[in-house]
């Protein structure tokens, strides 16, 4: 047994590094740390950055759900291949044509990119622990897994300053077209994991007929992702506790499109690029310390998480107002701009453990077998979230100062935690699901 387990152990943390590294290439981006500068300075105003922001989110709208059940279908890890190729391409596209509509047009390839690994990614990691008979594993996995995007988006955001010191926009450009390369080459070396239930299991649950006696059906694979959409959806729609976990999770993920304008807001404080990127980088400071911390926190009970929402929204507030003041005291802009920014970086990352948390509660409570299907429809309201969030922005700045608008995003963080006591899956349910589902 000794030996067993010990292999097994070794198993699982082979898998851990490779999940690691493939987030960790995901998003050690340096281009992430001011690419809404590098639209502004091509001559977009606040408006038209949102309305990029739009069309990314938009192409992920679209493409969420029916991507899910794509996975379901087919091979999970070679989607994931095809969505770091799309990547690497929507950055060469920025930098090979740096105009709205090329800005547009990489953004819709990030926005295919994302939807197909959204769902997915989490689909591939928790199938193959169910697997190893070790989803137990899965919450801190994740964290690490979090962790290590977040990571890497403080290192490719610390890096932005030096490589636009050397090379302006074009070598942080380049650098991170080729970020996306590795990460594609990360994709190919996940393990193909197996699904729970396979199509052709649930075209014989539905038809009980002997497939022996019929002749192959050339629409099978139709059939079979048309079966998984619907069962994910009915499962993600239909299932009170499986429904309250998405929208909660939409929620908590979807309001963090706030971060799309942390470099605006140091920018409007008076920073310029280079302390752009390091005050940017102290939020996702604060994500990864949330995401840290995940194995310490997985058991918190909904009332607790509820109430470190509830501070994180008051920090986000007063965090933006404050970073936003230093425009009109330019004598304390350090002081100001480094506490304001600190206190984003908090409440960032209490969101951030929060949404980890209940995206692990999530998997567990999913007893079919639309598993991407149904992590897509989380997916997919977070979308929804985002574009509200950018649709609001871009009518906002009309009327309020950057700074007032970016604090009213904290407002959304106020209504998880009002909804987390009771639609928070709980630990004991979800395990307990999962178990009679085994």
């Amino acid at each position: 047994m000794p030996r067993v387990h010990t292999e097994r152990a070794g198993s699982i943390r082979g898998f851990t590094l490779r999940a690691v590294l493939f987030a960790f290439t995901a998003d050690l981006i340096p281009l992430y740390a001011i690419y809404a500068l590098l639209f502004a300075d091509h001559g977009l105003n606040a408006a038209q950055i949102s309305s990029l922001f739009a069309i990314w989110s938009a192409t992920a709208f679209l493409l969420e759900i029916p991507s899910g059940a794509w996975a379901d279908t087919v091979s999970r890890r070679g989607l994931l291949v095809l969505s770091g190729a799309l990547l690497a391409a929507g950055f060469a596209v920025w930098t090979l044509y740096p105009s709205y509509l090329g800005f547009a047009a990489g953004f819709v390839l990030w926005g295919t990119s994302g939807a197909l690994r959204t769902g997915t990614f989490e689909a591939l990691i928790y199938d193959d622990l169910r697997a190893r008979e070790a989803t137990a594993e899965y919450p801190r996995l994740m964290g690490y897994v979090r962790a290590a995007t977040e990571a890497a988006a403080l290192a490719g955001i610390l890096a932005a300053a030096p490589l636009y010191a050397w090379g302006g926009y074009a070598l942080v450009a380049w650098s991170s077209v080729a970020i996306a390369a590795v990460h594609t080459l990360t994709a190919a070396a996940l393990p193909s994991a197996p699904k729970s239930v396979s199509t052709t299991d649930i075209d014989d649950l539905e038809d009980p007929a002997d497939p022996a006696s019929e002749p192959p059906d050339p629409d099978s694979t139709s059939r079979g992702y048309l079966t998984m959409l619907r069962t994910g959806l009915r499962e993600a729609l239909r299932v009170r506790l499986i429904r309250r976990g998405v929208i909660l999770i939409a929620l908590l993920n979807g309001i963090t499109a706030f971060d799309e304008y942390f470099s605006l807001l140091a920018d409007h404080a008076g920073a310029g690029p280079s302390l752009a990127a390091v005050l940017v980088g102290v939020t996702v400071a604060g994500s990864l310390a949330g995401a840290m911390l995940v194995g310490r926190t997985e058991r918190m009970s909904a009332r607790v998480m509820a109430s470190a929402l509830t501070v994180a929204g008051v920090l986000f507030i007063a965090g933006a107002l404050l970073a936003g003041s230093a425009a009109t005291h330019p004598t304390a802009l350090y002081v100001l701009t480094a506490v304001g920014f600190s206190a984003l970086g908090i409440a960032y990352g209490i969101d951030y453990n929060a949404d980890v948390i209940a995206s692990a509660r999530l998997q567990d409570a999913i007893t079919g077998p639309a598993r991407a299907t149904v992590t897509s429809v989380a997916g997919f309201l977070t979308e929804v979230i985002a574009l509200l969030v950018f649709a609001f922005t871009a009518v906002a700045t009309t009327w309020l100062p950057l700074p007032f608008m970016i604090a009213a995003l904290g407002i959304p963080l106020l209504l998880a935690a009002a909804l987390t006591p009771t639609w928070l899956p709980l630990r004991s349910h979800a395990r307990s699901l999962a178990a009679e589902h085994d």
